[in-house]
C-alpha cells in the first residue's frame, strides 16, 4: 500500500490562509489503512482547523467528504458541486490522489494535507515499513523475496557493502542489513548458490527516463 503521514497543522494552516470555505477530501484506501486520510482522520483535521481558526478569530466553513479512491475519476466526479463551492480543497489522499483531483478539477486549488512516504507493508499496529520503489523490473525471486532496491541503503544488487556488521546496516545499528537478510533467507531454503550468478546493473530507463510511466491493458478496456 501507499503510506503517508499528515502534514504539520501549522503548515496546513499556512497553505489555506485566507480561505473561508474549505473542502476536505479523504480517501478510503491506502491512507485509511495507515490511519492518515480516512473518514475518521478527515473529521479530526476538521475539528483541529475549526478550533485553531476560532482561537485566532477566523471563521472557517468546512465540508467533509471521503471517497472510496481518489485515484479514479469515477469516485471523485460526484465532488463537483462541493469543489465549485470551496475556496480551496484539502486532499487527504496520497500524491496520486492530489494530482488526479487537480487534473479532474483544473480550476480548483488542490492542497495536499499529507506527505506521501513510500509503498510498504504493515509490520505491526501503527508500524509501516517500505518494501517497494516501483522500479519496473521485479527480481524478487532472485533475492528470496526481499527487495535490495528498497531495503538496502545503497540499493546494491550483488551482496552487502563493507559497512554492514553483525547483520546491521552501517547507517543505523537498528536497521537490519538487507543483504544479510537475503543471505539468511536463501541459506534456509538451500538456495545460496543463487549468489554465484551476478545480477546485471538495473536498467533504470524503465522507471526513470522518458517521463511518467503508463500501463495499458486492452483486455480490460471497455
Amino acid at each position: 500500500m501507499i503510506v503517508a503521514e499528515r502534514k504539520p497543522l501549522e503548515e496546513i494552516l499556512d497553505r489555506i490562509a485566507g480561505a473561508n470555505k474549505i473542502l476536505i477530501v479523504g480517501c478510503g484506501e491506502c491512507v485509511t489503512v495507515c490511519m492518515e486520510g480516512g473518514e475518521k482522520e478527515v473529521g479530526i483535521l476538521t475539528e483541529l482547523l475549526k478550533i485553531t481558526s476560532a482561537r485566532r478569530g477566523n471563521h472557517m466553513e468546512i465540508v467533509e467528504r471521503t471517497v472510496k479512491r481518489q485515484c479514479e475519476h469515477e469516485f471523485i466526479d460526484p465532488l463537483a458541486v462541493d469543489v465549485q463551492r470551496a475556496d480551496v480543497v484539502l486532499s487527504m489522499g496520497c500524491g496520486c490522489g492530489v494530482q488526479l483531483l487537480a487534473e479532474h478539477y483544473p480550476l480548483a486549488r488542490i492542497i495536499p494535507a499529507l506527505n506521501t512516504q513510500f509503498m510498504g507493508v504493515t509490520e505491526a499496529e501503527g508500524e509501516w515499513a517500505e518494501r517497494c520503489q516501483g522500479c519496473g523490473d521485479c527480481l524478487l525471486d532472485t533475492f528470496g523475496g526481499i527487495c535490495p532496491i528498497a531495503r538496502c541503503a545503497k540499493s546494491l544488487l550483488n551482496g552487502p557493502c563493507g559497512g554492514s556488521e553483525d547483520g546491521a546496516c552501517e547507517i543505523d545499528p537498528s536497521v537490519p542489513c538487507a543483504w544479510q537478510t537475503i543471505i539468511d533467507r536463501l541459506a534456509a531454503r538451500g538456495e545460496l548458490d543463487r549468489m554465484l550468478q551476478p545480477v546485471p546493473p538495473k536498467d533504470w530507463s524503465r522507471s526513470r527516463d522518458g517521463g511518467p510511466r503508463r500501463l495499458s491493458r486492452p483486455d480490460v478496456k471497455l
